[in-house]
């Protein structure tokens, strides 16, 4: 009984995939503190372009 104890504590097949799931949790969180860090700044510049653009004035005289 004990050597299947110490068989199944020294077989590492599943490793990897714990890593990968613990590496993509940590991106997918990292990616939405990001977004909420710049969305308010986003959306301020973007109110910002959209005034400059709407009141920007075409001369076609030279």
């Amino acid at each position: 009984m004990t050597k299947l104890f110490k068989n199944f504590f020294a077989d590492e097949s599943g490793a990897v995939t714990v890593d990968w799931v613990v590496l993509t949790a940590a991106i997918v969180g990292l990616g939405i503190a990001v977004m909420a860090s710049v969305s308010d700044g986003l959306e301020n510049l973007s109110g910002d372009i959209d005034t400059q653009l709407s009141s920007q004035g075409i001369s076609t005289t030279f």
